[in-house]
């Protein structure tokens, strides 16, 4: 019979020395685990001696506790009877006693009713924690490249032709020969079940109704089979990597995905981000449920600082930042045979580079991490533009995706027009989620959808493969983007990389 402690016994047990922690009921001992935790030791210090399952739970895939903790580290079980009240849900009871009403706040527009994307965020801000809200929302520093991604599809008009036959759409095209129903994917982003226990898998189920592509978080809140179970077989995924400084944590990962090559069809290894960026919101959310100023501020981030700061922070605790052309390719060449997908570039002259290793790499994206690495890079579009300018042949070499700041089917468009294969979605998915669910999803899904299939017939076209630059004038843009010396030699572009 399992021994049950009282919680105020467990709260004893909050030093480095002595750490316990309550999940799901049961009474665990992480002292031995701090050291090695990838998130870092801080973050179950700030949770030492509690009840730390409503912590957990939305970010650890289920197994997390099997895998990392042996079966002496449970103690026993917790009288739930001597557990505490949630602040949270007694704060909640206090102020609708206050109130003495609380309709408005449980009212649930239908989902129909949401009518664009900035409607769905607005109704997942409500709904969703804060902490969750502020992991998903918040970019580095003053947030300039965030808000440039969506303002710089602003500034490009399109250029409809009449006299076309609009009957017929077709939005499907293909992404690395795999056919998809929609030119715009699930690009990786952590922690889905933040905003819903739906997770990464109903945001899965969501996408298999559009036939859309889905890539897989290093950091996602449920195992990849879990995501993928019972997915059609025709649904495409892609699963991102981030490098881990214990290589063999990495290859571990790598050798399990490619046991998943029938459903797992490509590695995204991400680039733009070796070191997380400064998000000034999210790192607030720490100070927000910490009594002590103390430790809220040894929340604050620090470059290298041990995982702390918030969950962005976290995260990255444990990711290389060493990684070269000369070396990672290579190393990954003997881990996996999947396709290659580098994800972050930001320049022409990394495009140029990054098309040198086909038919390793098969795609690139353009991407500044959503605005959540370094503030002031330039949006997808700008290196879209400068490939065009400096290297246009890369884009016969290698597909280009991008994503950020996509907000309309108009802009997604835009992004076809200008040599895109693909376009990505980060925020939009989780945001779906926070508003309801996988039903959120499937609501942004057909909200762009029907978007984009509007913005082509508008524009006189039939298929996705009809989209070209003649239809979209980028003039005010192109006057923004790089304008030095192309830096290239282009010597050995066709030259088959040796690794």
């Amino acid at each position: 019979m399992a021994k049950l402690f009282d919680a105020a016994e467990v709260a004893k047990h909050n030093t480095p020395e002595s750490c316990w922690v309550i999940l799901y009921g049961q009474v665990y001992d992480v002292t031995d685990f701090l050291t090695s935790h990838p998130g870092g030791s801080k973050i179950i210090l700030k949770l030492a001696g509690k009840d730390a399952t409503e912590d957990y739970d939305p970010v650890h895939p289920p197994g997390t506790l099997e895998e990392n903790l042996g079966p002496e580290a449970k103690l026993g079980d917790v009288d739930p009877e001597t557990l505490p009240r949630p602040e949270s849900a007694a704060a909640a009871a206090a102020e609708t006693a206050s109130s003495g009403d609380d309709d408005d706040d449980d009212y649930r527009p239908p989902l129909e009713s949401l009518l664009n994307l900035d409607e769905i965020e607005e109704e997942a801000t409500k709904r969703m924690p804060r902490k969750a809200w502020a992991y998903y929302f918040s970019a580095s520093d003053d947030l300039v490249s965030k808000t440039h991604n969506s303002t710089v599809y602003r500034d490009m008009l399109l250029r409809p032709r009449v006299f076309a036959d609009c009957t017929r759409c077709d939005t499907s095209t293909t992404l690395l020969g795999h056919k998809v129903g929609v030119p715009f994917f699930v690009a990786p982003a952590a922690m889905a079940r933040l905003a819903h226990p739906d997770g990464e898998r109903g945001i899965a189920k969501a996408a298999a109704r559009f036939g859309a592509l889905q890539i897989i978080s290093n950091n996602a809140s449920m195992t990849p089979e879990q995501i993928v179970k019972d997915s059609p077989a025709s649904q495409t995924f892609g699963w991102q990597l981030y490098v881990q400084n214990q290589r063999d944590k990495s290859e571990a990962m790598l050798k399990r995905i490619g046991g998943m090559r029938d459903r797992i069809k490509f590695v995204v290894l991400t680039l733009d981000a070796p070191v997380p960026g400064k998000r000034e919101l999210d790192e607030k959310s720490s100070f927000g449920s910490e009594k002590s100023p103390g430790i809220a501020q040894a929340a604050v981030s620090k470059p290298g600082g041990g995982g702390s700061g918030g969950v962005g922070q976290q995260l990255f605790f444990g990711t290389a930042c060493d990684l070269t052309w000369k070396t990672t390719l290579p190393w990954l060449a003997q881990h996996t045979d999947l396709p290659i997908v580098l994800k972050g570039l930001q320049t022409h002259e990394d495009a140029y580079l990054a098309a040198q290793h086909a038919p390793q790499v098969k795609a690139i994206i353009l991407s500044n991490h959503g605005g959540r690495a370094m503030d002031t890079a330039p949006p997808a579009v700008h290196t879209l533009l400068e490939i065009r300018k400096y290297c246009p042949e890369v884009l016969s070499k290698v597909e280009v995706w991008v994503d950020g700041g996509i907000r309309r089917g108009t802009d997604v468009v835009k992004a076809l027009c200008l040599g895109a294969k693909g376009v990505g979605l980060g925020r939009a998915p989780l945001f779906g989620l926070g508003a309801g669910g996988q039903a959120g999803v499937e609501r942004m899904f057909e909200i762009l959808e029907a978007e984009t299939a509007t913005c082509m017939r508008l524009l006189g076209v039939e298929t996705i493969s009809e989209l070209g630059p003649h239809l979209i004038n980028s003039r005010r843009v192109e006057r923004d983007i790089y304008n030095g010396d192309a830096g290239l030699d282009k010597r050995g572009l066709w030259t088959r990389s040796k690794l």
